[in-house]
């Protein structure tokens, strides 16, 4: 990440910004960096100005306590200012409920695209995000960041044996590094259901998608997203599963966001 700007609590965030045309800002998703977002930016950067970034405590920016969803809310709305005063917002997993979070805020947002934000529909989801929360609350509390990601790991359906098997990886200690920001993923989707009422309060076209080979659950948290806004388009792109081929989604982002 090559810029900088200082959001309203005084955190430096870093972004980079390529290609020309309508802006769009990238927000990643849980245990990720602006640079996970990269190759769908180098695929959408021929038709608009592309501004992936690094969510606070992550990567090149910095953080400031107390953590809230407003401070990350301030944080897009230094982008925008940044570059130009307007952009739309893409934003895949729990990045996509930040996304949908400031545009109910009111930024001044043209449209936004979010990939299978993963709210809870299914039956005892509420309190299974509830237990999550506990878990992984407690763990960061002790320190414990290597059980925080085992947590986190757990609750997106990885298997036992591969959870174990990540923890003897050379990536595990990347992933420890970043764990703490696990909270303010969990705390930018709520209790884990869809937020009706909060959703209803985005006054722009909003676009989710979801992969057709992903489970049902997020497909159906996606429809719901698109059901509870006013002007909400769904798509499933068949084939597709949480990691989405950056050539299959970039087509279908570019249409949508042409026509803002």
């Amino acid at each position: 990440m090559d810029k900088q700007i200082i959001s309203r609590d005084g955190t430096r965030i870093a972004y980079e910004r390529g290609g020309q045309g309508p802006a769009v800002v990238l927000v990643s998703g849980a245990m990720s960096t602006g640079a996970t977002l990269a190759p769908l930016a180098a695929r959408l950067a021929g038709r608009f100005t592309v501004v992936p970034y690094d969510r606070r405590g992550r990567g090149a920016s910095g953080d400031t306590a107390p953590y809230a969803v407003a401070r990350e809310v301030e944080d897009l709305a230094a982008l925008i200012e940044a570059v130009g005063g307007e952009a739309a917002l893409y934003g895949i997993s729990s990045g996509g409920a930040l996304a949908l979070e400031a545009a109910a805020s009111g930024l001044p947002v043209s449209q936004v695209a979010v990939y299978e934000p993963p709210f809870a529909v299914y039956e005892g989801g509420a309190e299974e995000r509830a237990e999550y929360t506990r878990n992984l609350t407690e763990a960061l509390a002790q320190g414990h960041r290597g059980d925080a990601v085992e947590h986190f790991l757990r609750l997106t359906g990885l298997a036992e044996a591969m959870i174990q098997g990540a923890r003897r990886s050379p990536m595990w200690a990347d992933m420890e590094a970043i764990a703490p920001t696990l909270a303010y993923d969990d705390a930018a989707m709520g209790d884990g259901l869809v937020p009706r009422e909060r959703l209803a309060a985005i006054t722009v076209p909003v676009l989710t998608v979801a992969g057709g080979a992903s489970p049902s659950w997020l497909r159906e948290a996606a429809r719901a997203v698109a059901e509870a806004v006013p002007e909400g388009t769904y798509r499933t792109l068949e084939g597709q599963t949480h990691m989405v081929d950056p050539d299959v989604l970039a087509p279908v982002l570019a249409e949508f966001l042409a026509d803002g």
